[in-house]
């Protein structure tokens, strides 16, 4: 009896060529946009989905089985972590410099440097990583769908109709 379980992804040389030949440009253009964004349109937010959209079009090309297993969890969850800290650390030093949260203008006052340097390390080092962490990590949440395991989203339990809240309770 066949599986009634597609798995959907079917292997296509001319995408997979595709893919090989942009996604080195679309992960560059990411890191522009990433590096560029304080004196121009972009950023961090800009770059860093950018850069996840590169992984994308990857598990979309050569399976999303085979990204999510070169991108482990664990490499994600310290992509996201790594952001979280590197924001708060900047914003924690610049309230330890005598300002408030995220007040740049603190860099200026104690080591004589532009406040845009304080930003750029907010979208370069904290803004892309979260964002490009997230991104990648919802696109294998959604792409685990249904399965014959999980067929209705409850984690694999089948529901009845006497365990539903009823007017009694």
């Amino acid at each position: 009896m066949p599986d009634p379980y597609d798995d959907t992804y079917t292997e296509s040389q001319v995408i997979m060529t595709a893919v090989k030949i942009i996604a080195p440009f679309t992960l560059t253009y990411g890191l522009f946009m990433t590096f560029h964004g304080g004196g121009a349109p972009g950023g961090g937010f800009q770059g860093g989905t950018i850069v996840a959209v590169t992984v994308l079009m990857l598990a979309f090309a050569f399976g999303i089985e085979p990204t999510r297993q070169w991108l482990r969890n664990s490499f994600l969850v310290g992509l996201i972590t790594g952001g979280v800290v590197i924001f708060g650390a900047i914003g924690l030093g610049m309230i330890a410099l005598g300002g408030n949260f995220l007040e740049f203008y603190q860099l200026k006052e104690v080591f004589h440097i532009k406040p845009k340097w304080g930003l750029e390390a907010i979208e370069i080092a904290g803004i892309s990583l979260i964002v490009s962490g997230v991104m990648i990590s919802l696109f294998f949440s959604m792409a685990a769908g249904f399965t014959p395991e999980r067929p209705s989203g409850t984690g694999g339990r089948e529901e009845s109709a006497d365990q539903g809240v009823s007017d009694d309770d």
